[in-house]
């Protein structure tokens, strides 16, 4: 075991061209790879690596032998979990980022049921608004929407990310109801910076038959967090532009109002990311087929669509 060890601590270090960013995803400490892959060198009687302070590059000699090594260790890799999913359950720390609000709403009320079916299994979940690496941050997965699929990455789509205009009944007691988003021009906007970007979107409602209208909001109010966003609309200061599943336990209390309920944007799946790899381990397997299988139940979709019905 000790030898497959350092061969996999050679092939991560190889697929991110460090050591750190091996360490994360194999959960052992830079050092601790560092330590393998020279163990194995000094097995091999070659080099594997030309270390610098800056990068890490396979030599000519480190090259030939990842490329024969590679798909064996996977393979052997393979027939260990192949194994071991037949004796003892999922066990493990399992580290998920997803956005504080959707992550609070809709996935923390899962936990209890996933807890009490795989006991083993040791939560680490972190709440943020910006899309995480899931290979160089050591993460298991993660949930968010709109988020470009990086290289090594597989997605299952949960449901749409439709975004619609909302507002309080306070905010509306003395104003008419707009026919399109043109006719939010001039109105106090509650606006979102990003935090990957640091821009302010800028929002292009289509409406069902096609047409598109550019909203004209003043940026009244600028936020860098949806949820304070949904109090600030609550409180009456604005018009704001947030995604359906945000809006949905407020426009059932009646603390918030759809505005142009013809027209929304969309801004890609809310969807369950996870790395690309044959072993997958158990721990996220049964956390990915639990969520979907969750959303699939409760007809989440449906409810998320921001679409007009017929």
């Amino acid at each position: 075991m000790e030898n497959l060890a350092n061969l996999d601590s050679f092939i991560r270090s190889a697929e991110f061209g460090s050591f750190s960013a091996a360490a994360r995803r194999l959960s052992l400490t830079p050092a601790a790879v560092s330590r393998n892959v020279a163990i194995l060198e000094k097995k091999l009687g070659i080099r594997l690596f030309q270390r610098s302070t800056r990068k890490l590059a396979l030599t000519e000699a480190g090259e030939r032998f990842l490329s024969e090594i590679r798909d064996h260790v996977e393979a052997l890799q393979a027939a260990i979990v192949g194994a071991a999913s037949q004796g003892p359950e999922p066990a493990g720390l399992l580290k998920v980022s997803m956005s504080p609000h959707f992550g609070a709403d809709y996935i923390l009320p899962l936990l209890p049921d996933f807890l009490a079916r795989y006991p083993l299994i040791r939560p680490e979940w972190t709440f943020e608004n910006r899309q995480v690496d899931l290979i160089a941050e050591g993460y298991d997965a993660a949930i968010g929407g709109g988020f470009e699929l990086a290289a090594g990455t597989v997605a299952r789509i949960l449901g749409p990310a439709h975004v619609v205009a909302v507002a309080s009944p306070r905010y509306m007691k003395d104003r008419r109801m707009p026919a399109d988003p043109a006719d939010l021009a001039g109105w106090d906007g509650i606006y979102l910076r990003s935090s990957n970007t640091g821009r302010i979107r800028q929002w292009v409602m289509p409406r069902i038959d096609g047409e598109e209208v550019q909203t004209s909001l003043s940026e009244r109010i600028v936020m860098n967090d949806p949820a304070a966003m949904v109090r600030a609309a609550r409180l009456g200061l604005g018009v704001s532009m947030i995604t359906v599943p945000d809006a949905l336990p407020h426009f059932r209390s009646g603390e918030l109002i759809r505005l142009l309920p013809d027209w929304y944007a969309d801004i890609g799946p809310i969807s369950i990311y996870y790395a690309n790899r044959t072993l997958l381990p158990a721990k996220t397997r049964v956390f990915v087929d639990f969520v979907t299988e969750h959303f699939r139940k409760e007809k989440l979709a449906e409810r998320f669509d921001g679409r007009p019905r017929a």
